[in-house]
């Protein structure tokens, strides 16, 4: 039996270069009940049936140490087991049909291919500038220089934020991402300083959608506050705010660590990084693979509405469930040599986007991005280094990602 400290251990800071060994060894049980009452899903196969399970739901218990203060906001970010209460007040990804459904429908609505790929030339445009800056430079941070400018920018113009607006996301994205951690609500300070952000960044997003129900344009945000669905009808302001934050948060902060992360294992694997340059065409399954082998999102956490049964364990009714989904894309059973980066892999069922009803909206605009960027940097740095191996990483274990990816370059074509 897998010991029953091995998820504590997985959010202790020390593992976050690492935390693969760790997984295996929680994968002795598909269902590993730890010392805290949570069960931690881990096997490909158990991940598969219970991502389509009805009986998990996304709308968290209500934790009695932190009651309603009354502002829907602040419940939010005070309270990550989230009121549910309040539970028409949250995102989408917080909510269980039918709210998500009709929730979904309004974003799909607006977040369409057409739209996505139209993003295509101004992405390019957008990597081919931030390149452009560093041509001289012999030493960059990946992560300050590249990977989180570029998805900032992109998913502020397709929301609609002014771009004299933009820097002030960066900030509070980052801030707001640590309140996604199964432990946030025991650090008072970062959840102060979450509840602070949270009021500013509604405040904004309030007075933006105003300004787009008057004077609306082709982007989301404006399709969102005026738009009326036949079936779902018209998005609420409490709503609509929760829903600009959370595709705000999630259209780029995943985005920074897909990228980040891809170029790390392109340079710990350089044959392939060297193919890439030589074949750009290879990038659409080389992707693929990343999201497998180094995820940006490693697991979301659910609560069981009725006893499950999963082989020789049984989750009871109320117990807080972790889908470690970056687990389950590491599993011998299911792929072979799995901890090895290979591109060439035929069947690549990751859950690198989730699964089932809250598979990610954004993911056919992270491929998009990621394949721009990692296309560009094969072709254009010249001779890449890493400085740091390991490199430093947030501190968050469920948005992995490094922190600073220092390179050493001989120039930037």
């Amino acid at each position: 039996m897998p010991d029953p400290t091995l998820f504590a251990a997985v959010k202790d800071p020390a593992h976050r270069p690492d935390p693969y060994p760790l997984y295996a060894r929680l994968r002795e049980s598909p269902v590993a009940l730890q010392d805290d009452g949570t069960y931690v899903v881990t096997t490909h196969a158990a991940l598969r049936a219970l991502v389509f399970d009805p009986r998990l739901s996304s709308e968290d218990l209500p934790d009695a140490t932190h009651p309603p203060t009354g502002n829907p906001f602040k419940d939010w970010i005070v309270n990550p087991i989230k009121d549910r209460i309040r539970s028409r007040h949250r995102p989408l990804i917080f909510r269980d049909p039918p709210d998500h459904d009709v929730l979904r429908r309004h974003v799909m609505r607006e977040f369409t291919a057409v739209r996505v790929n139209a993003m295509h030339a101004r992405v390019d445009a957008l990597v081919a500038d931030l390149l452009d800056r560093k041509r001289e430079a012999r030493q960059i941070d990946l992560v300050d220089d590249f990977s989180y400018p570029l998805p900032v920018t992109v998913i502020c113009e397709m929301l609609g934020v002014p771009p004299e607006d933009e820097a002030r996301f960066h900030g509070w994205a980052t801030q707001l991402a640590t309140a996604l951690e199964p432990d946030a609500r025991e650090d008072k300070e970062n959840r102060d300083k979450n509840i602070a952000t949270f009021d500013e960044i509604a405040a904004y997003m309030q007075d933006l959608i105003k300004e787009k129900r008057r004077h609306p344009v082709d982007d989301i945000l404006s399709g969102l506050a005026t738009g009326h669905d036949p079936q779902a009808g018209r998005m609420g302001d409490y709503d609509l705010i929760a829903t600009a934050i959370l595709l705000l948060i999630a259209g780029h902060e995943t985005t920074v660590n897909l990228i980040t992360n891809g170029m790390l294992t392109l340079l710990r694997f350089p044959e392939h990084l060297e193919r890439l340059r030589a074949d750009p065409e290879m990038a659409p399954r080389l992707i693929e693979e990343l999201l497998r082998y180094e995820p940006p999102v490693h697991f979301r956490t659910r609560k069981a509405l009725a006893s499950i049964r999963m082989d020789d364990t049984t989750i009871p009714e109320g117990a807080p469930v972790v889908l470690l989904f970056a687990s389950g894309n590491r599993d011998p059973a299911r792929f072979r040599e799995p901890d090895r980066f290979d591109p060439d892999r035929e069947d690549i069922q990751h859950f690198g986007f989730g699964g089932s009803l809250h598979f990610c909206v954004g993911a056919p605009l992270a491929r998009l991005e990621a394949e721009a960027a990692l296309v560009a940097l094969a072709r254009r740095l010249k001779n890449p280094r890493l400085i740091d191996n390991p490199p430093p990483y947030r501190p968050g274990a469920s948005l992995r990602g490094p922190q600073h990816l220092r390179l050493a370059i001989e120039g930037i074509a």
